[in-house]
């Protein structure tokens, strides 16, 4: 077991290169990476036990109200040996079990072993932030951060999900819970789950975001909420500048980014500010470097410009690909970002990432409740949908916007009109891309309405698009790829926007930022707002110019001629989630690491 564990923590190795330790009890083994942020002192590296010797601790993220917890239980007697919120977190759950996640503030995934009742605890934060992935196969338990660092182990199947390769070419991504293995799954976000003498337990959930778009929203004036939304944007900032190391910010030329480097600044936080560069993008709109540089000089700070070229993404593509943990279309951005973090010394940094889906700030948030009521309408007419599909078909290759095929499916309900707006791929064509099959059992066990999505109630429509997007595209494709790709780095990403305390005090104003209110709000946070050019740009988006790159690249790259993807037009999106899936997926499951864990595990 514990050479297992050894080699799950190499795989684990840039996620924490400044420790590496590994705990073994009675029928147990807990490892452990350490990035050293609070209390770099190797005092408070991990695993971690308490002084008697019951509880021991593996913790992956931030608590960054760990300072108000500790005076807390130190006034109730409890004495600390480090300054980290590791110790903290591990006093707290000896105190109140359970029932002290609702008091954590940050990003979490832990795991704690209780020698007395030879259980295992682990936790997940609410939205999701950190990954936990668990296999529990031949009478054993295997945990960790990465899906790859369960394979490392030997003990999981390295057999293809079939939901999992569903969901990832419906979306873009995996949905949680499931992984593109057999026998591998996600914990929920929000949940804990208890293991005991190999008895697996059933995720139980401790907190639901989604609560909070479903309740009515109390009217209150634009002036109230515009009070509210400064207040607790500061407060998370300041919370999210805890740290014994310095911090940078990715800074692009939009709202959300400038708004973590206006309010850090606020709080007198010299940060570094690093934006991308592509000569692509040169002079086009695209390009975020001008409005980075006003942004960071309206702020006072300093301020640093990474370019990136077509050669380097091509030199990088094979440790992309090494690094992605879960399949997915994004993160190749933050790739590149944390790249830059990484080479100016930095071990954390600040994202804006979030800002869109808690402050209703895509287009198409306001746009889907017109077409919904539309589509409703069109839909009560007997037969259209039969009528709509030739058109439909038609249009759907003649614009090369293949999903139009899916409108007469999907027209008159708010998961399908989403699904049709954040969807990669349409059912129906799934068989052609991973055979009839597997297609099918995968639709199967998604099991949902829209594909993948159960039907849900919001305060309005608006709001259920947000709620939407923060638990699936947020969750599922954002933040794990902010995970892996800034961790690839030895670089911590933290998410000031996503906040589930935050959130929970938004609660009040959420159905007050439809029709672009809550971006305006968010950019007049700082009390020296962001400039006027800055808050009325048009909205671009942190990309990189993948289209021309796969142009470039696609000779060399390793990926099935298949009609569907070869096809004058097809989205670039579609054919770069054939080349993730055909190189990096492959990859996976033949990578010479697996068969030298997996020899080690069956020695």
């Amino acid at each position: 077991m514990e050479s297992c564990v050894r080699a799950m923590n190499d795989r684990m190795r840039a996620r924490g290169p400044n420790g590496d330790g590994a705990w073994v009890g009675h029928g147990v083994v807990l490892g452990h990476r350490r990035l050293a942020i609070l209390d770099p002192n190797v005092r408070a590296n991990q695993p971690m036990s308490t002084s008697d010797g019951r509880y021991t601790i593996v913790f992956n993220g931030e608590i960054y109200n760990f300072h108000d917890l500790r005076v807390e239980l130190e006034s109730a007697g409890v004495e600390f040996r480090t300054t980290s919120d590791t110790e903290v977190l591990l006093a707290l759950f000896a105190k109140y079990a359970e029932h002290m996640l609702s008091r954590l503030r940050g990003m979490f995934a832990f795991a704690i072993w209780d020698a007395e009742e030879r259980e295992l605890f682990l936790a997940r934060d609410p939205y999701g932030i950190k990954p936990l992935y668990y296999s529990a196969q031949r009478g054993k338990f295997v945990f960790a951060s990465q899906v790859k660092a369960l394979l490392a182990s030997g003990m999981v199947s390295r057999e293809p999900e079939p939901a999992g390769l569903a969901g990832f070419y419906l979306w873009g991504s995996v949905p949680e819970p499931w992984t593109v293995y057999k026998n591998a799954f996600a914990l929920p976000a929000g949940s804990w789950l208890r293991v005991k003498a190999g008895s697996l337990g059933t995720p139980v959930s401790w907190k639901d975001i989604r609560s909070n778009w479903k309740e009515s929203g109390s009217s209150q004036p634009i002036e109230r909420a515009e009070d509210l939304v400064k207040k607790t944007l500061l407060e998370s900032v300041r919370f999210h500048l805890v740290s014994d190391v310095p911090i940078c910010v990715f800074l692009s030329g939009g709202i959300d980014s400038g708004v973590i480097a206006g309010l850090a600044s606020e709080l007198g936080a010299r940060i570094e500010c690093i934006t991308l560069g592509f000569d692509e993008f040169s002079s086009l709109h695209r390009d975020e470097v001008p409005a980075a540089e006003k942004i960071a000089a309206h702020y006072g700070l300093p301020h640093s410009i990474r370019r990136v070229t077509f050669d380097e993404f091509e030199d990088d593509l094979p440790r992309i690909l090494d690094a992605m943990d879960e399949p997915s279309i994004d993160g190749v951005n933050t790739w590149f970002a944390s790249k830059a973090a990484a080479e100016r010394g930095y071990k954390v940094v600040l994202s804006g990432v979030g800002g869109d889906e808690l402050f209703c700030g895509y287009a198409y948030m306001n746009a889907i409740p017109r077409q919904l009521r539309f589509g409703r309408a069109i839909a009560s007419i007997p037969g259209v949908r039969r009528l709509l599909k030739p058109p439909c078909t038609f249009l759907a290759r003649r614009r090369s916007q293949p999903k139009l095929r899916g409108l007469p499916d999907h027209l008159d309900t708010l998961e399908g009109a989403y699904f049709l707006k954040r969807g990669l791929f349409l059912p129906e064509e799934l068989p052609s891309l991973l055979g009839p099959e597997m297609a099918s059992e995968g639709m199967m066990r998604l099991s949902d309405t829209a594909p993948g999505i159960p039907e849900t109630a919001a305060m309005d429509t608006a709001a259920a698009v947000c709620m939407f997007d923060s638990t699936r595209y947020l969750r599922n494709q954002l933040l794990r790829d902010s995970d892996w790709a800034s961790m690839a780095h030895s670089l911590e990403l933290r998410t000031p926007l996503v906040d589930a305390a935050l959130l929970e005090e938004l609660k009040a104003c959420l159905n007050a930022f439809s029709g672009g209110a809550g971006k305006q709000m968010l950019a007049r946070s700082p009390k020296n707002a962001l400039p006027a050019g800055i808050i009325n740009r048009r909205k671009t988006g942190f990309g990189v110019p993948m289209e021309r790159w796969l142009r470039s690249a696609s000779e060399g790259l390793n990926w099935r001629q298949k009609p569907l993807l070869t096809a004058p037009g097809t989205p670039w999106a579609r054919r770069w989630a054939n080349v993730i899936l055909e190189s990096g997926f492959d990859r996976l499951l033949h990578s010479p690491s697996y068969e030298i864990a997996s020899h080690a595990y069956a020695g």
